[in-house]
């Protein structure tokens, strides 16, 4: 076989080495990346979450405060 056919089927074997392993390597990071924003999106929804109960706790609190003052306001003990 001619030495040139020899260098381009390896060549070309190269290539298509390389090539996988990079794509194989940039679907790993892309993998990683994309769990690693996953859980920050989760811990974001629990911030979330614990926000708005806390929000409904303070409503809450303020009307409890408003009818203390109100009941307060007109004589009571």
């Amino acid at each position: 076989m001619d030495s040139t056919i020899i260098v381009a089927i390896l060549g070309f074997l190269g290539t298509v080495l390389g090539s996988g392993l990079g794509v194989i390597a940039s679907s790993k990071l892309t993998n990683f990346r994309l769990q690693k924003l996953e859980e920050k999106v989760e811990k974001h929804n629990s911030v979330i979450e614990r926000t708005f109960k806390l929000e409904g706790q303070v409503t809450e609190i303020f009307h409890d405060i408003k009818e203390l003052k109100s009941y307060h306001s007109k004589g009571g003990n």
